[in-house]
């Protein structure tokens, strides 16, 4: 799912060549003074770091005001979310968020909303999960899953990255849309050995993104049943939406947008905001990020703030029907 130094460069050359997101003219005079900084919460090439070099150099090349990534990694990316949380609020310093920044407070109980102690600014592309099952369960729909899992409670098993991961969420989630109980089996290392895992049959089903399911998808090793969000994504078209599978409002996909300090001047928001969505909608960017498994989004700053607050607020319902504490 990471993109190469290569790929990022290219990505951003392609995003140079950007139509207007809104239909009329930006104007660079509304962005602050001199360079800006987009902070974000996880390494370079991961697909966070992709997106904003990809804002940065289109930014940079089209207005002329410089842009700097630096990432600041740990703690779920939150140590880079307080660092801009607490920053000036002069549009000097940004923050490219992941649902992880959702997640992460929600089962921590740490006293941070991603939507109000920041300024969101505008949500641009998401990774789908694929939800998949190892072909010997013989299930080709959700619905078939939701029936076996009903049938054997307790006797099926998810691959996850980990407690409090996004599959991990993705998982329970299911349990409590679908009223079953199958079990979450952590791969602390990652999610490469869940899936050889999942292939070999020891575990039966996983969330994760599609575009490292696809290819055993694709080699019939493994069973796509859904994707985890609400529109189809472009990687695997074929496959249905978990709405269109029978769970209306089901939404597990690995979002990434941009955010400003809370207090940042509206103007400000404005501006940053219709570059960083003319920068994603180029032609060549919307290819490059499908090569790469990821879908484009984009959308207002009011629009990306309320969909925080919806994503916040379906965390602590799953988190509540985990019953761990």
């Amino acid at each position: 799912m990471a993109a190469t130094r290569k790929s990022c460069c290219a990505l951003s050359l392609a995003a140079c060549l950007g139509l207007s997101f809104l239909g009329l003219p930006a104007r660079a005079d509304d962005l602050p003074a001199g360079p800006i900084k987009i902070v974000v919460g996880f390494g370079p090439s991961s697909t966070a770091d992709t997106v904003a070099r990809l804002v940065a150099r289109y930014v940079s090349d089209h207005v002329g005001h410089p842009i700097i990534v630096e990432n600041r990694t740990g703690n779920s990316s939150m140590i880079a979310a307080e660092y801009v949380a607490h920053a000036a609020n002069d549009g000097h310093t940004l923050f490219m968020a992941t649902v992880a920044n959702t997640i992460y407070p929600a089962h921590t109980k740490q006293k941070f909303n991603l939507g109000k102690d920041m300024q969101p600014v505008a949500l641009l592309a998401e990774v789908p999960n694929l939800l998949v099952a190892n072909p010997s369960l013989k299930v080709n729909s959700v619905k078939d899953l939701v029936a076996l899992a009903k049938a054997h409670p307790e006797k099926l098993s998810f691959g996850t990255s980990g407690q409090w991961t996004a599959s991990f969420m993705a998982a329970e989630m299911f349990n409590m849309e679908a009223g079953a109980k199958i079990a979450a089996v952590p791969y602390q290392g990652g999610a490469n050995q869940g899936v050889l895992d999942l292939v070999s049959g020891r575990i039966n089903l996983m969330f994760n993104v599609a575009s490292t399911l696809a290819p055993f998808v694709k080699q019939g090793k493994l069973t796509a049943l859904a994707v985890g969000q609400p529109k189809r994504a472009s990687i695997v078209p074929d496959v249905p939406t978990m709405d269109e599978a029978g769970m209306p409002g089901f939404d597990v996909g690995i979002w990434i947008g941009l955010l400003a300090p809370a207090g940042t001047s509206p103007k400000i928001v404005t501006a940053i905001s219709k570059y960083a969505n003319e920068a994603v909608h180029t032609k060549e960017a919307e290819q490059a990020l499908h090569a790469q498994g990821m879908d484009v989004l984009g959308g207002t700053p009011g629009e990306f703030s309320a969909f925080i607050e919806k994503d916040i607020q379906k965390w602590n319902r799953v988190l509540a029907s985990t019953g761990i504490k």
